[in-house]
């Protein structure tokens, strides 16, 4: 037997072998270029801790952020038609739909959920950017819808995350439908005085920024979002001119009159039960008791206990 041959090539072969290494282990900050790790950024709510760049959330994320110890009950996705207008572009509808579906692990774009902010009952109704682009189409607008009647039924406010590039054109008019539809939900919200705080986040644009994610009573939003209906090339090759650095920000929409508040997401789940204690006039929550103040004696008494 040649242990060479048998042992010592196979041992090299496995030093220098290539390891696999998962495609997600560090994340690249688009801003700065800075390559973060995985966990670390997950740790840190998907804020870029240097730079401080507010990264895409997964529904789950923000919904496990956002609530009391990241506990809350997941609404039902509704059950819609599939693909009704036997759509078909590169490949079938119903084909991108399956795809997302196993990527994602969800039905649709939209997941809402209930829960307690900051001891304050809310439900929260959250857009996956991860699922065809965070589009409203029939499902996201029927799990909307009920995410609104949810929180009529239980008499609580609602809080939106948009995060969208719009209609979903593959389902054509029945998705353009959703708008009229989902702003009928804001209004019974409206009519049975309870409050409704939108938090823009990057990006919410298109026909979502037309309708219920700027019908709020308080609109919030993260730092750095693109906030807009059409997108900034598409309006300078409109009116042939050059738009202002930052246009569409939430800093810039800020500066405007169109948000209330920019803030960051570490900072959300205080802000937001702060404004719904006021809405709903309830009490500030109690201090936290602080410990008792060291006396003299005290401070003696180990001493004397070990002479």
């Amino acid at each position: 037997m040649n242990w060479i041959t048998n042992y010592v090539r196979p041992k090299i072969n496995s030093m220098l072998g290539r390891r696999e290494v998962p495609e997600n282990l560090w994340i690249k900050c688009p801003e700065t270029g800075e390559m973060v790790f995985h966990n670390d950024l997950e740790e840190n709510h998907f804020v870029i801790p240097a730079s401080g760049y507010h990264m895409k959330m997964s529904a789950e994320a923000r919904l496990k952020h956002i609530f009391d110890d990241g506990k809350y009950e997941l609404l039902p996705s509704p059950k819609v038609p599939q693909d009704p207008l036997k759509f078909r572009d590169s490949k079938k509808y119903t084909d991108r739909l399956r795809e997302n579906r196993a990527k994602t692990g969800l039905e649709d774009s939209v997941v809402a959920g209930h829960g307690a902010v900051r001891g304050v009952d809310i439900v929260a109704c959250v857009h996956d950017f991860s699922f065809m682009g965070g589009s409203l189409g029939i499902g996201a607008g029927e799990a909307i819808i009920q995410a609104f009647e949810a929180a009529i039924e239980r008499k609580c406010p609602l809080v939106m995350f948009p995060a969208s590039g719009g209609a979903r054109m593959q389902e054509g008019i029945l998705s353009l439908m959703q708008l009229p539809r989902t702003t009928v939900a804001v209004e019974m919200l409206k009519e049975a005085g309870l409050p409704y705080i939108v938090v823009l986040t990057n990006p919410t644009t298109g026909g979502v920024s037309a309708s219920y994610a700027m019908l709020g009573d308080i609109h919030l939003a993260e730092p750095g979002a693109e906030i807009c209906f059409a997108g900034k090339r598409v309006i300078e090759q409109t009116i042939r001119e050059k738009l202002p650095e930052g246009f569409q920000t939430s800093e810039y929409l800020l500066e405007h009159g169109m948000i209330d508040m920019v803030v960051h997401r570490h900072d959300l789940p205080e802000t937001i039960a702060r404004l719904l204690r006021i809405f709903l006039k309830l009490d500030a929550p109690a201090p936290a008791a602080l410990p008792a103040p060291v006396t003299e004696a005290a401070e003696e008494a180990p001493a004397e206990a070990a002479e």
